[in-house]
């Protein structure tokens, strides 16, 4: 098991890189983790999903969230003065997911933490991002 009890470390593709959650005390990456700071994780991610469901965007619905790293969901959206920001932080770990949209080449993401939800839509890998939506907590 893992520093807060979950079996996330076996399912990552760098937990060599981060030597695992008892091994960086449940920073992995050199982040924080929602899973290790939260006691009652099962509660939140579970309120997480009703909240999503409930935005009433088209095509949205979820019924699970994912420990995902930083640096795979932090996409830069660019900006209508011609510059591209970055939201997240690449060491840090979120929930989220991604939903594909019906007859479209284009997919939702959505990540969340404590304070905040971000729905995007954006390409094949994360080409044009766009923000539908962001919701703080």
């Amino acid at each position: 098991m893992t520093y807060c009890g979950m079996d996330c470390c076996k399912d990552c593709s760098k937990a060599a890189q981060c030597g695992g959650c008892e091994k960086c005390n449940g920073h992995p990456f050199g982040g924080s983790c929602i899973a290790e700071r939260n006691k009652n994780f099962a509660a939140l991610k579970n309120s997480l999903i009703d909240e999503i469901n409930a935005l009433c965007v088209e095509e949205l619905t979820i019924s699970e969230l994912f420990l995902l790293n930083g640096a795979y969901v932090n996409l830069e959206y660019p900006l209508s003065n011609g510059t591209a920001v970055k939201f997240l932080n690449d060491k840090d770990v979120y929930l989220g997911n991604q939903i594909e949209r019906t007859n479209s080449e284009r997919c939702y993401g959505v990540v969340a933490n404590e304070d905040f939800i971000l729905v995007c839509e954006y390409g094949c890998n994360g080409a044009d991002p766009e923000i539908v939506m962001y919701k703080h907590r």
